[in-house]
């Protein structure tokens, strides 16, 4: 007994040690941004002198962005595409589930994209989401499915999140589809996303023909395999659950019967630029941080960076400083690390507050009580940059990630006010140690619980690169 003991141990020891190896051999060289990408992306090239097709209005509110999910996807005529790190059976989400399904049902065509990790952990034995992949008109892909016997296929995940209805309407920020982003469901984060409407669809300047041709090269990737559905006695009741919770929305909600005036609620917009890492499963070139950084450099207004944490290699906060350099009104917002709804970041920030300092940037952390989600950058008084791209070294060479850089006044007005509702409720970081603290501002104090998490984690802090 003693001895298959021993042998166990050893194979165990042995399969995590494969993966391990595995994982660092694949993705622990971060590779460097290429001379032809430099040569191609030039930052004027995000701004325009005359109005374009698409218009542009930004969605704060959670419960706001629930209902607008629901209202696109109940006036879809041909189409709707969904692409989400993250689809949770909850609340919120069969509000989602339920409103596709009868989209499927009138005929509309669905596709939805979802990273592996959320397959593996929400999806595979869900019958909700069985009961929608099951209807005629619905296709459902798994970007890189969780396999443990392939380490080195592991860390490369899908974190893109955004809504394409019909060939005029999309959503896009950094909301995952359940909810802790979407209604007033118990626990949140605050998150931001976008609208863009185009008052022309067949104009090919829109900015949704980029994002459809984005979504269609990843859908037709080898590593996005389809996810099958199963029809048992549990999903075909998930199935009636779902049409009768249709019924209860469209009672709840009678503004999903409105035809909505896009034109009205929007503001012009210059231009639309859609940026994208490589989407291939490996480590990525960082083409978003690049051209993040390209762009702010060449600003001469002040520069606001919002993000929900901060995980930087060398060469990142060298690049902080360099734009600091040129433009000493940079500043960044993130959540402090009592405030922080991922532990990770938490533990990496407080470890390396004090290089982050001497980039220059003028640092605040958010301490309003709920983990702050938003990842925008506001550039001078022209540019809004909103997505999911987070400051960090995940975001910056292992997710799939979007930023859409819109060159618009009025959508810029509008992304400051609404960061100044997070600047208000947070402390100015003035060293390693000590804060300018605003009078109505108090500062949040580390549960034990994650002061436990932090403390070991600081542990495995070489492990960065994956956080």
């Amino acid at each position: 007994m003693k001895k298959i003991l021993r042998s166990s141990v050893v194979i165990v020891l042995l399969f995590a040690l494969y993966i391990l190896a595995g994982i660092i051999l694949s993705y622990g060289k971060q590779p460097d941004i290429s001379q032809e990408y430099q040569s191609g992306f030039r930052a004027m090239d995000c701004y325009a002198d005359t109005v374009s097709c698409d218009r542009a209005y930004i969605i704060e509110d959670n419960e706001e962005a629930l209902l607008e999910r629901l209202k696109m996807i109940e006036q879809a005529e041909d189409r709707v595409i969904l692409s989400t790190f993250e689809f949770r059976a909850d609340e919120s989400g069969k509000d989602i589930l339920a409103v596709l399904l009868q989209a499927a049902k009138r005929g509309v065509d669905i596709k939805i994209l979802v990273d592996g990790a959320t397959a593996f952990l929400q999806m595979d034995r869900n019958e909700y989401l069985h009961a929608l992949a099951a209807m005629e008109n619905v296709e459902i892909k798994v970007y890189n499915r969780v396999n443990m016997l392939m380490p080195w296929k592991s860390m490369g995940r899908l974190h893109d999140k955004y809504v394409i209805v019909d060939n005029d309407l999309y959503l896009l920020g950094g909301r995952n589809t359940y909810d802790y982003f979407l209604g007033d469901n118990g626990y949140k984060n605050y998150d931001r996303d976008v609208l863009v409407y185009s008052t022309n669809p067949e104009h090919q300047e829109s900015s949704i023909y980029q994002l459809e041709a984005y979504f269609e090269s990843v859908w037709g990737m080898e590593e996005c395999t389809f996810f099958e559905s199963r029809r048992t006695e549990k999903v075909s009741m998930a199935q009636e659950k779902l049409e009768e919770r249709y019924e209860k929305i469209r009672r709840e909600y009678p503004v999903l019967e409105e035809t909505t005036d896009y034109v009205r609620m929007t503001f012009e917009v210059n231009k639309i630029t859609l940026l994208s890492n490589p989407t291939h499963v490996y480590t990525k070139e960082p083409t978003v941080f690049y051209s993040l950084v390209e762009i702010m450099k060449q600003s001469k207004g002040e520069i606001l960076i919002h993000t929900p944490y901060i995980i930087c290699n060398e060469w990142m906060y060298e690049s902080f400083q360099e734009i600091c350099d040129r433009n000493p009104d940079t500043s960044l917002l993130t959540n402090s690390a009592a405030n922080n709804g991922n532990p990770f970041g938490a533990s990496d920030y407080l470890i390396n507050k004090e290089r982050l300092v001497d980039t220059g940037l003028n640092i605040y952390e958010y301490e309003g009580g709920v983990s702050y989600h938003g990842k925008s950058i506001s550039v001078g008084n022209r540019l809004s940059i909103i997505g999911s791209f987070n400051m960090d070294m995940r975001s910056v060479y292992l997710d799939t990630e979007l930023m859409l850089v819109i060159d618009s006044e009025a959508v810029n007005r509008q992304l400051r006010e609404n960061m100044q509702v997070y600047e208000a409720a947070s402390v100015k970081v003035l060293d390693k140690e000590n804060y300018e603290i605003p009078e109505n501002v108090k500062q949040q104090e580390i549960s034990k619980k994650n002061k436990w998490k932090i403390n070991i984690l600081k542990i495995f802090n070489w492990f960065r690169f994956l956080m």
